[in-house]
């Protein structure tokens, strides 16, 4: 009985010292955030479509460029789809917002929308806390095009159009 009172007096001990410096417990956890949301974004591959140039510099872009949404169009039998900007889509959202959001998103292709909505809560969070520290948003990428109408280039079309004859 004596040994389990021990027990309580040092976990309630380490509890009231993890509470009593809560700024730098919330800095260093903000800190850890930001670095795992920049590592799920690079392994995601969200850079490859929602940055400009990403691909085509060997991801060689300033993170100050990173998710501002991107002019080239994606064609197909949906239309023409560009990569938003994602922080103006996460600007006014809060993470649990953002979770909640990223868990049911349906987008049109070639959006792995199921990739994201297959995320770890952990990770959604941690994109979430990155995305807001690249700092102003930028501005929107281009708006959808149905189908029956003409993009501007660039654009990459799915499926490829017949070979000429």
């Amino acid at each position: 009985m004596h040994l389990r009172r021990s027990r309580y007096v040092v976990l309630g001990s380490l509890l009231g010292a993890v509470l009593a410096m809560p700024s730098a417990w919330a800095a260093k956890s903000e800190k850890e955030m930001i670095a795992r949301g920049e590592y799920v974004v690079r392994i995601a591959g969200c850079n490859d479509c929602h940055t400009d140039g990403y691909l085509l510099n060997d991801g060689k872009v300033p993170s100050s460029e990173w998710l501002k949404g991107s002019g080239f169009g994606w064609r197909g039998p949906w239309g023409t789809t560009y990569p938003p900007n994602l922080r103006l889509f996460m600007k006014d959202l809060t993470a649990d917002q953002w979770v909640k959001e990223a868990k049911a998103l349906k987008r049109r292709p070639p959006m792995p929308f199921f990739n994201l909505n297959a995320m770890h809560d952990e990770d959604l969070r941690a994109v979430y806390h990155f995305v807001k520290s690249l700092g102003e948003p930028g501005n929107q990428a281009p708006a959808y095009i149905p189908p029956d109408k003409e993009p501007p280039m660039p654009f990459a079309s799915f499926p490829p159009p017949p070979p000429a004859k």
